[in-house]
C-alpha cells in the first residue's frame, strides 16, 4: 500500500505544471484573482510547498502577461508600456518604442518598477525609425478611434540598423484593447498582432495579421469565447508616410471585417449555438421560448453590448 501511495506522489515538476495551467488558462484579466482566490486555496494545497507555487507564479505569469498584450502604466505619468516578447529586450525589461524608454516590470504584482532611457543599440537607426514613427502615428490615431480603451504600439523586429534603402526590414503593430468589469460579471480583451514585411526588392510591403478576442461571461453561467482570426493583404513600398497610411488602412479594414463578422455569430446565436446546447424536450417538459431568447440575461447582454436591436 505504501508502495502504490509512493508511485501516486507527484513529482516537484508535475506539480509546477499543475499550477502553471490553472494560471495560464484564466481568462482575460483574471489571472491575479485566480492566483489569490483559487490557486492558493486549491492547487497550492497539491503543491503544499510555498517554493513551488512562487517558482509556478512567477514562470506563468510572465507567460500569461506577454501572450495577453497586457499594458501597464509607467511611473512618472510617461505613458503605457506594452508587455510583448517583441519588445522585450532582457529578463523583465520591455522597450517602449514610442518614447524610447525600457522599462523594468515585475510580472506577479503588474506593475511597471523603474524606467531608463533606452540606448542607441537598442533603438533602430534613423532611417528605420522614420517608417516606424510614421506608422506609429497613424495606428495611434486609429485605435483612440476604434478602441475606448486600447493601447499600441510599433516594433522592428528585423533590420533595424539598416541605414538607407536596399534592404529589407520587418515592422510590428500590436494593438490591445480590455474591458474589465468584474462587477458585472465579465472580462474581455482585443488582441492583434500585424507583421509589417518591406521588401526593397520588390517594392512591395506584406501585411500579415493575427487576431484574437477573449471574453468571459460568469452572471447565472460560465461562458467564455476564444476566437482568432488570421489575415494576409499587401501595399506598395513607399515614402513613410504613404505607407503608414495605406497599411493603417488594410489594419482597420479587416478589423472591423472581422468583428463584424463576430456580430453576425452573434445575432445566430438563438438558431444555432443556444439550440445545439439544450435537449429538445427539458426534464421540465416545457419548451424553450426560442422566440424570446432576450428574456435570458446573456443574450440580453451581449445584445446591448453589440448594438443590436436598436
Amino acid at each position: 500500500m505504501a508502495d502504490e501511495e509512493e508511485e501516486a506522489e507527484l513529482s516537484e515538476k508535475q506539480k509546477i505544471e499543475i499550477a502553471k495551467w490553472f494560471l495560464l488558462n484564466s481568462p482575460p484579466g483574471e489571472i491575479q484573482y485566480v492566483a489569490k482566490e483559487i490557486v492558493s486555496a486549491d492547487v497550492k494545497s497539491i503543491l503544499n510547498d510555498d517554493d513551488l507555487f512562487h517558482e509556478a507564479a512567477s514562470d506563468a505569469f510572465s507567460l500569461y502577461n506577454k501572450s495577453h498584450l497586457i499594458s501597464l502604466k509607467m511611473p512618472g505619468r510617461s505613458g503605457d508600456l506594452l508587455v510583448t516578447t517583441f519588445g522585450e529586450l532582457e529578463v523583465n525589461a520591455y522597450l517602449d518604442p514610442r518614447t524610447a524608454q525600457v522599462a523594468k516590470v515585475d510580472h506577479v504584482k503588474q506593475v511597471c518598477t523603474e524606467v531608463r532611457p533606452a540606448t542607441d543599440e537598442e533603438l533602430p537607426s534613423p532611417y528605420i525609425e522614420e517608417f516606424r514613427c510614421a506608422l506609429d502615428a497613424e495606428i495611434l490615431k486609429y485605435v483612440g478611434e476604434a478602441y475606448p480603451k486600447g493601447v499600441c504600439s510599433v516594433y522592428c523586429v528585423n533590420g533595424k540598423d539598416v541605414e538607407g534603402p536596399g534592404s529589407d526590414f520587418e515592422l510590428v503593430v500590436v494593438i490591445s484593447a480590455a474591458r474589465h468589469s468584474p462587477q458585472n460579471f465579465c472580462n474581455g480583451s482585443w488582441r492583434s498582432v500585424w507583421n509589417i514585411l518591406f521588401k526593397d526588392d520588390q517594392q512591395i510591403v506584406e501585411v500579415k495579421g493575427k487576431m484574437q478576442v477573449g471574453a468571459h461571461y460568469f452572471e447565472e453561467g460560465n461562458v467564455q469565447l476564444d476566437a482568432k482570426h488570421e489575415c494576409k493583404d499587401s501595399t506598395l513600398f513607399q515614402a513613410p508616410e504613404d505607407c503608414a497610411l495605406a497599411i493603417s488602412s488594410i489594419i482597420c479594414h479587416h478589423e472591423t471585417e472581422y468583428l463584424a463578422s463576430l456580430e453576425a455569430s452573434y445575432l445566430n446565436l438563438p438558431d444555432s449555438t443556444f439550440k445545439d446546447l439544450r435537449r429538445k424536450l427539458p426534464v421540465t417538459r416545457t419548451l424553450f421560448p426560442w422566440h424570446n431568447t432576450l428574456q435570458f440575461s446573456l443574450t440580453r447582454d451581449i445584445s446591448k453590448e453589440l448594438g443590436i436591436g436598436k
